[in-house]
């Protein structure tokens, strides 16, 4: 009897803390460079145990992937059993194609509804926007917590590499599927591969409506200072290209991933952004 005394106080000291403190979120970006045959020495083979090496080492609550293919995302979903994930391929709205995917720690959260939309006029259905060279999605996805019933609203994309119109109006079709869901209020995160810079048209409009964890994290960023190495280890790592943006949470870490494969390949042709979010 005392025993299950004890367990019952430290259940509540656990939920009344969460509650007064706020409850701290991990969050995780990883462009994972798809499987590519043509890759040499980084082909998906070679590098897929150190991918999901990296993912288990940090552990982040919530994870958006890109340009996974079918079989590498069901491969970290079977390499890490706690996480689930919701996204379609861009494709088709099924399974061809890159996804955009979203896992999330399923001891941590649950689901409530997830979408996906694709970057273009026609945000509905299969569709290529503007000047970009192929489909470009969204993956939409409400998670809510089993800690504190708190609530968040997570947008996970990867924009074109092409067309600088379509990054641009990518942006915005973002922000205006946040408007259209009613959820300007509440806690939100969007992240993902924007193939643009911190001073770019897209990045510009996001910064209007959201808060950049890259500007307002409050220490030195840790790693390295770009996230996409092409897997080249001359190539300048000048700036990110890969983001975390907020809206209605505190930031408390936020870094770039520079970690390698133990034979000192790169893990993939991006590093991952890893942040920290309290709410």
């Amino acid at each position: 009897m005392k025993n299950l005394i004890h367990l019952y106080f430290l259940a509540c000291l656990f939920f009344f803390s969460s509650h007064m403190y706020g409850q701290q979120t991990t969050l995780m970006t990883y462009n994972i460079r798809f499987d590519n045959p043509n890759d040499g020495e980084n082909t998906w083979e070679k590098r897929k145990s150190s991918l999901a090496d990296l993912i288990g080492h940090y552990q982040p609550d919530i994870l958006g992937i890109q340009e996974g293919l079918f079989h590498q995302v069901e491969f970290i979903k079977d390499q890490l059993p706690n996480y689930a994930y919701i996204g379609v391929g861009r494709d088709d709205g099924k399974t061809k194609g890159e996804y955009s995917a979203v896992y999330y720690d399923s001891t941590k959260f649950d689901l409530i509804t997830h979408k996906t939309f694709w970057l273009s006029e026609s945000p509905h259905r299969v569709s290529v926007g503007w000047d970009a060279a192929m489909e470009r999605i969204c993956t939409y996805g409400a998670l809510r917590s089993k800690v504190s019933n708190d609530t968040l609203h997570v947008f996970n994309a990867h924009f074109d590499h092409v067309g600088s119109e379509a990054r641009k109006m990518s942006a915005q079709v973002i922000l205006s599927k946040i408007e259209e869901l009613g959820l300007k209020g509440k806690r939100i995160v969007v992240m993902g591969d924007f193939n643009a810079g911190p001073g770019s048209d897209p990045i510009k409009v996001f910064r209007k409506e959201l808060d950049s964890g890259f500007e307002l994290v409050k220490k030195e960023l840790e790693g390295p200072p770009g996230t996409f190495n092409a897997f080249d280890k001359n190539h300048p790592l000048t700036e990110p290209i890969d983001f975390i943006f907020t809206k209605h949470l505190e930031i408390v870490d936020y870094r770039h991933i520079g970690d390698m494969r133990p034979d000192g390949h790169f893990i993939s042709d991006h590093f991952p952004v890893f942040g920290e979010v309290k709410f």
